[in-house]
C-alpha cells in the first residue's frame, strides 16, 4: 500500500519474510508466493492471501468476510496519533486557498473511489461547506496519492487529500514530490491500514503474525523501525466502524458522493 520507492518497497518485503520466517519457525510449511502487483481489491478476496495491508475504507464496505485482521501499524509521521491516521489536505503554497472553504469550486485530485484517506477522508472534510450536493467544480481520480500531488503541482487540480503516511514516506524518499505544495488542514483521524490474512487462512498462523507483530522480536522492531512503524495494535471491528460512521455523517449531510 506504500509503494512509493524501491526503498519502501524492500523494506515491507525484509518484513514479510522476517514474517514468513517467523511462521517456518513454528512449524509453518505452506508454500509462499511473493505478489508484488496484485490485483486490487480482488487479490484481498482471495482465501489463501497469507498476509497482505489493505486500506480500512474497502475494509468496512465489503471485505470484512473476507480477511481476518492482524495488527495495525503504529507510525511515526506527523498526522499519526496512536494507531490512527488522517489525511493532509495539500494545496499548492502561496495560492488563493487558505482555508477549506475557498476550495468551494475548485478541483479537487483524489486516487481512488474505494480509498479512506483521498476519497472519503476529503468527503467528510468538505460535506458540511456542500451546496446541493456539490462543492467541488471538478473532481479528477488520478490513480495514485502521488499522482494527485502531481495534478496540484502541476496547475491540473487545486487540493488533494493524501495519506499521512505516503505523505512521511515521500518527505524521506523523494521530497521533490512535494515541492511547491503546503497542508491546508488535516482530516479527522481513523484507523491506520490494517495487514489482514484471507479467510482460509488457519487461525493458528493468524496468531502467531499477531503475536510477532504486537511482540516483535529485535530483528522485527528493525525492520518495523526502518518503516518509522513504532509498534502495531490489536484494532478490532469496533476501530474500523469509525471509518463507516464518517461515511455516514457525509450521507446525513446530504453529501453521499464527492463532488
Amino acid at each position: 500500500m506504500y509503494n512509493v520507492s524501491a526503498g519502501v518497497r524492500a523494506g515491507y518485503e525484509a518484513l514479510f519474510a522476517a514474517l514468513v520466517d517467523v511462521l517456518r519457525a513454528d512449524g509453518f510449511r505452506d508454500a509462499v508466493e511473493l505478489e508484488r502487483a496484485p490485483v486490487l481489491p480482488h487479490f484481498w478476496k482471495r482465501p489463501d492471501m497469507l498476509l497482505s495491508q489493505t486500506c480500512g475504507y474497502p475494509y468496512v464496505t465489503g471485505l470484512r468476510a473476507h480477511v481476518g485482521l492482524v495488527a495495525t501499524p503504529v507510525y511515526a509521521f506527523s498526522g499519526c496519533e496512536g494507531s490512527d491516521y488522517s489525511s493532509a489536505i495539500v494545496v499548492r503554497a502561496n495560492g488563493a486557498i487558505g482555508a477549506l472553504a475557498d476550495a468551494r469550486g475548485c478541483v479537487a485530485a483524489a486516487n481512488d473511489i474505494d480509498s479512506h484517506s483521498g476519497m472519503n477522508a476529503l468527503r467528510h472534510a468538505v460535506a458540511p461547506l456542500a451546496r446541493g450536493g456539490r462543492f467541488f467544480s471538478a473532481l479528477k481520480w488520478s490513480g495514485s496519492h502521488r499522482a494527485s500531488l502531481s495534478l496540484v503541482q502541476a496547475g491540473e487540480a487545486d487540493l488533494a487529500a493524501i495519506d499521512c503516511v505516503t505523505l512521511g514516506y515521500l518527505r524521506r524518499e523523494a521530497p521533490s514530490s512535494l515541492d511547491g505544495l503546503t497542508i491546508l488542514c488535516h482530516s479527522a483521524p481513523a484507523p491506520a491500514l490494517p495487514f489482514v490474512t484471507g479467510a482460509a487462512v488457519p487461525h493458528a498462523v493468524r496468531q502467531c503474525l499477531q503475536s510477532a507483530l504486537l511482540t516483535p522480536s529485535a530483528e522485527l522492531a528493525s525492520l518495523m523501525a526502518a518503516l518509522s512503524i513504532r509498534s502495531f495494535a490489536q484494532c478490532g471491528d469496533d476501530d474500523y466502524a469509525r471509518i463507516g460512521a464518517l461515511a455516514d455523517e457525509v450521507r446525513a449531510c446530504g453529501y453521499a458522493q464527492l463532488a
